[in-house]
């Protein structure tokens, strides 16, 4: 939709289209395709459904609308254009998910390694783009906002999200296994540029220096690089 269009970006044709293409993209890649393959009493099988299904709302939708006027429910379209694009998201992280657990297992790479580089890397990818166009075309403020507040949605709607799910998959408690080296690595970085943070940001009045930004950088290749040599084995603790 856009709202400076007279007719609000409104195209017929390719709506009908999205309401069955969309659907049955979905079917097809959730859960990698397991849903695609259910059958309805063991007849009938769900993508079917799901073509049918669209098919009619399709097809009531043309004839119901015309090209030069949008129906009066077409803001329906942005919210369903909307959450299938959050599925299609939802769909390419767990088939991401599932590469990363190959190359682990290949390389003999744990779980957290993985997560502490390839996936953060392509989790942060989009926001280290936007957040630097955005400080180049004279936002810093709105760039250095939301650098903290995409970690505090990550920290607080990721992990909450995540637990709840994985309670709801029978689990009784999401168990975090802080007896590795690299968890206390893990969570002493992320204190320590936090308390850093909280402390050089009001000494220098809130007015941020290229200093600031190398020792930011600095400290995440030193904590990288701790990291890595600990899940090589490189550091460890000496039991006694």
């Amino acid at each position: 939709m856009d709202p400076d269009k007279e007719d609000g970006n409104w195209k017929r044709p390719l709506n009908c289209l999205h309401l069955v293409i969309s659907p049955l993209f979905l079917v097809l890649t959730l859960q990698s395709g397991a849903y695609g393959v259910y059958e309805i009493g063991g007849l009938f099988p769900v993508w079917a459904v799901v073509v049918i299904a669209g098919t009619a709302l399709a097809a009531v939708t043309f004839f119901a609308t015309s090209n030069s006027e949008p129906p009066r429910l077409r803001w329906l379209f942005a919210f369903l254009g909307f959450l299938t694009s959050a599925l299609w998201i939802n769909a390419a992280a767990t088939e991401v998910v599932n590469i990363l657990r190959s190359l682990g297992v290949v390389f003999r790479l744990s779980n957290t390694v993985l997560g502490l580089t390839l996936l953060a890397w392509g989790n942060s990818i989009g926001d280290v783009f936007s957040d630097l166009t955005l400080a180049r075309q004279g936002y810093p403020r709105m760039a250095f906002s939301a650098c903290f507040g995409g970690l505090t949605f990550n920290i607080l709607v990721g992990v909450g999200l995540g637990c709840l799910l994985q309670i709801s998959r029978g689990h009784v408690a999401v168990e975090l296994e802080p007896d590795g080296l690299l968890v206390w690595v893990l969570a002493g970085t992320l204190g320590l540029s936090l308390v850093c943070s909280l402390v050089s940001v009001p000494l220098q009045c809130f007015q941020l220096n290229r200093v600031y930004g190398c020792c930011l950088l600095l400290l995440y290749l030193t904590f990288l690089l701790v990291a890595l040599l600990t899940e090589f084995g490189v550091i460890h603790l000496k039991t006694v």
